[in-house]
């Protein structure tokens, strides 16, 4: 994938306008979770150690085109700087006068966080004007915000084609690990995904049957493929309306010699409750009365089975109802075996979207994968083969 990198840019007392994904939980006036800021100082340190003057933008919560003082990003500044370990200053505005004048005020080296760009509503029109605008206070352009790139708006896309424009260094191993994923990945390549509702994710298999050699379908989302095959489900989850359509991607992954994977067996119960009374049973003697809330343990072991013969995998989505003991068992453990392969270096694993993360978390095998990404949507977009905006501006704008 081209594009340009930070590691080639002489930024030597420029100014660089850097996006950052800086839309974090809050709680009581306070960021609860520093995530989003911490992935931002690698790239922040890079322009530092180069000798820029750096200016990052950034969008929180929804403001739709108006200040509203408790969705400004002064409250960012304090967290920032700690986290950095240098003074942040702050403008009130992301263009014009006070934007400028903070900017001119840095030191080669020096950090300013600029009002959220949300406050106008050209922003998410992705208004020409706003974007030159924003593109008056910089020299160059840097684009961290991989969580962003799926929205066309004005700092993430508009502004990409009016400075020479660069990926950051989240950026970059977002870019670079999907494509070891999808783009041009070892094979075979297993793709698993999870989760509640077909609905939300017939692109994603519809893409992903064309791409991948082996695809592992689990969570609620699998009862509609068993449903469609004509086997019991019980009073689980089940989009029964979408039984048709569950058939045609498995007709489609036929075509495509993608060989798919479904529970062989599941883990049913009468209750959702957390400790509930549970069976694992085969996925013919599902009971009327019964939920399907887990895969069963031959599922997961045809599915570590099949993570033996992978060198790629592609993760998005729990294979049960993770939040709720002991219905977790099928993702703890096929993420401990891909964590382990993973760590061993006999497996790329990449992971991202929805609950993943959580899910990984909870396993306690999240550091162990080659690559998580947190970005949600813009991971999802991305495996369904659609073009992000704001990477689509990087490749264009490389020489």
């Amino acid at each position: 994938m081209s594009f340009r990198r930070l590691d080639d840019v002489d930024a030597k007392g420029k100014r660089a306008l850097v996006r950052v994904d800086f839309n974090v939980p809050m709680a009581d006036g306070a960021v609860s979770d520093d995530t989003r800021l911490r992935a931002a100082l690698p790239t922040i340190r890079t322009l530092q150690a180069k000798g820029a003057k750096i200016a990052l933008l950034a969008h929180f919560d929804r403001p739709k085109g108006k200040r509203v003082p408790e969705m400004s990003l002064r409250l960012l500044v304090a967290p920032l700087s700690h986290l950095l370990g240098a003074p942040v200053s702050f403008a009130d505005d992301c263009i014009g006068a006070p934007a400028a004048d903070a900017i001119a005020a840095l030191a080669q080296g020096g950090v300013v966080l600029l009002e959220n760009t949300r406050f106008h509503a050209g922003e998410e029109k992705n208004d020409p004007d706003l974007a030159k605008q924003m593109a008056a206070l910089g020299d160059l352009y840097v684009n961290d915000a991989f969580s962003a790139a799926h929205r066309a708006h004005a700092s993430t896309e508009g502004l990409a084609h009016l400075l020479p424009a660069y990926a950051g260094k989240a950026m970059e191993a977002e870019l670079d690990h999907l494509d070891r994923a999808l783009g041009a990945p070892k094979r075979p390549v297993l793709a698993i995904v999870g989760g509640a509702k077909v609905s939300t994710k017939i692109e994603l298999l519809s893409n992903l049957v064309t791409k991948v050699d082996m695809l592992a379908i689990g969570g609620a989302m699998a009862n509609t493929f068993l449903f469609a095959q004509g086997k019991p489900v019980g009073k689980s989850l089940c989009e029964r309306d979408l039984a048709e359509t569950a058939r045609g991607i498995l007709a489609a992954a036929d075509k495509a010699n993608c060989h798919v994977l479904l529970p062989v067996d599941v883990i049913a119960a009468r209750a959702f409750a957390a400790h509930a009374p549970s069976r694992a049973a085969p996925i013919d003697a599902v009971g009327e009365d019964e939920l399907i809330l887990d895969a069963g343990p031959e599922t997961v072991r045809a599915l570590i089975g099949a993570m033996d013969e992978a060198k790629t995998l592609i993760w998005n989505g729990p294979l049960g109802a993770f939040e709720t003991p002991p219905f977790d068992r099928a993702t703890v453990e096929a993420a401990r075996a891909a964590g382990a392969r993973a760590k061993a270096g006999a497996l790329i694993a990449v992971a991202g979207g929805g609950d993943t993360v959580a899910a990984l978390n909870h396993a306690g095998v999240a550091d162990q994968f080659t690559f998580v990404s947190t970005a949600g949507g813009a991971f999802l977009e991305w495996m369904e083969g659609k073009d992000l905006p704001g990477v689509a501006a990087l490749q264009a704008s490389a020489p």
